[in-house]
């Protein structure tokens, strides 16, 4: 089994309080659970208005799965309107 995880750094340049920040994570952690079957977690700058790090999660049988699922992921995060990626990692286990 393995287990991967992948994590943003989001700049959320629309919020102008922690109720907006609230709802598009919220959406986003939604969009990716429903479309991709993985856990989601905001991880980190829980009081930051327009600053959030998430966190995706999937397990599988072989890293080759593990890794085209959180590929997919990636790409999916990567055309999100509401925010700008800083940065991202990457790891399996």
């Amino acid at each position: 089994m393995v287990i991967g995880v992948i994590s943003w750094d989001l700049h959320l340049a629309g919020c102008a309080s922690l109720k907006d920040k609230r709802r598009i994570v919220k959406s986003i952690k939604n969009r990716l659970h429903n479309e991709f079957n993985v856990s989601v977690a905001e991880t980190d700058h829980h009081d930051l208005w327009q600053r959030c790090e998430l966190s995706c999660c999937v397990t599988a049988r072989d890293r080759r799965h593990a890794e085209s699922v959180l590929t997919a992921v990636g790409n999916f995060v990567e055309k999100g309107p509401d925010f700008r990626i800083i940065s991202s990692s990457q790891s399996f286990r």
